[in-house]
């Protein structure tokens, strides 16, 4: 009975030992090839719809840049109209001063040549009632003809003015269809931009798993086999001191026992921390930023290098540490010196700390990760998401933001 106890304890401190030694967070289950498989068809499923969205936005942003072209022309032939109608406006009004001064004229005449009151002399000046009516009649004709001059031209000017208005309404509902379009389409871009920015190309994604699938296949794993360790198995198969090279997959190299993680630069602080608004990783700087080395974080071997979808310069190093391959990034990097296969220590200058891609500032983005989306990495870009790990639970950086840190 105490033999068992015994055997019970040491049992219990050996899982107990487990979880001291890898995080709690490491603990990720791993996927089987047919796992893996599965989760590539859903996920090629669902990059497909993503695709078919950002083309669907990509036409409407073309139908609504069409139709702002459209206003745009509208626009500009309300500006030439309302200009039409202050050039009639004008001339209508010239035309009542001139012709204000021509009546203003005939009286001034019939004043001087017969008096005051030219009008009434002139008709009363008859030499017969014949006379008086024809005389009368000329008046009244003068005096209507200027009237109705008078009347036209201020209908003209009263009937411009109003369309002068109507155009005016008019063109400020253009502007604000304008404005919303404008909007609509700033909301579009930017949906299409959440869908492509900060994560891999969709067609890239796509090809990645399925090169994934393929390598899996190729190497031999299990349908049921964990393919991280299938990989291992692999590796340690058929190592050799030869790299590889290009967008992925570290060659047939076993990385070294990580012996420790430390800080990637000698000084700095922390910009950001892991998980601040769904941040993948934890954001490091340092004021004198064109002279900072990068170092990886442990003993491993380039995994792949490449710039990312917003033009960032990427590295990913594996490494291997209680039985598992762990993964660490390094983003925005001015510049690399390391290639593909290459093994690494924490004392390798792998890259200098930049602000490639999209970035607001030069600094030093870190991921730590259990697997990658990358060929040969053991994940889909989904998963790869949900693998990240603090890396405070590896490196000690100090508490809070913008603490400064001296040493590695």
């Amino acid at each position: 009975m105490k033999k068992y106890k015994i055997i019970s304890f040491l049992v219990l401190i050996s899982i107990i030992a487990s979880y001291i030694i890898l995080p709690m967070d490491a603990q990720a289950s791993a996927n089987t090839l047919a796992e893996f498989r599965a989760e590539v068809e859903k996920y090629t499923a669902d990059l497909q719809a993503k695709q078919d969205k950002v083309a669907k936005n990509d036409k409407e942003v073309a139908e609504i840049k069409a139709r702002i072209a459209e206003i745009e022309a509208e626009l500009d032939k309300i500006v030439d109209e309302i200009g039409t109608l202050q050039i009639e406006i004008d001339q209508s009004n010239q035309e009542i001063k001139e012709k204000s001064e021509e009546s203003k004229k005939i009286l001034e005449y019939y004043q001087l040549a017969n008096g005051e009151n030219a009008y009434l002399e002139y008709a009363f000046g008859a030499t017969s009632i014949t006379d008086m009516i024809y005389r009368m009649s000329v008046v009244e004709q003068l005096t209507e003809y200027n009237d109705k001059i008078m009347k036209e031209l201020e209908d003209l000017i009263a009937k411009n003015k109003q369309q002068q208005e109507d155009l005016t309404t008019k063109q400020t509902e253009q502007k604000n269809l304008q404005s919303e379009l404008e909007s609509e389409k700033e909301r579009i871009n930017a949906d299409t931009k959440a869908l492509k920015d900060a994560m891999p190309g969709v067609q890239e994604q796509i090809d990645a798993a399925k090169a994934n699938v393929k390598y899996y296949e190729s190497i031999g794993c299990g349908e049921n086999e964990d393919i991280q360790q299938c990989q291992i198995r692999y590796d340690r198969e058929h190592a050799s001191s030869g790299g590889g090279s290009g967008n992925g997959g570290a060659g047939n190299i076993m990385p070294p026992s990580a012996a420790g993680f430390f800080r990637p630069m000698e000084s700095g602080y922390v910009t950001q921390n892991w998980m601040n608004n769904g941040h993948l990783g934890i954001d490091l700087g340092n004021r004198n930023y064109s002279n900072i080395e990068i170092h990886p974080v442990a003993t491993g071997v380039v995994f792949a290098k490449y710039y990312d979808n917003a033009g960032a310069l990427v590295l990913k190093i594996r490494h291997y540490t209680n039985g598992r391959y762990l993964y660490s990034t390094y983003a925005h990097l001015s510049a690399w010196y390391v290639n593909v296969g290459q093994i690494v220590t924490p004392d390798t200058v792998i890259g200098r700390m930049g602000s490639t891609g999209n970035s607001s500032g030069p600094h030093l983005h870190l991921e730590i990760t259990t697997c990658d989306w990358n060929k040969g990495g053991g994940c889909t870009w989904a998963t790869y998401q949900n693998s990240t790990l603090n890396p405070r639970n590896y490196i000690g950086f100090p508490n809070g933001l913008y603490s400064w840190w001296y040493g590695r």
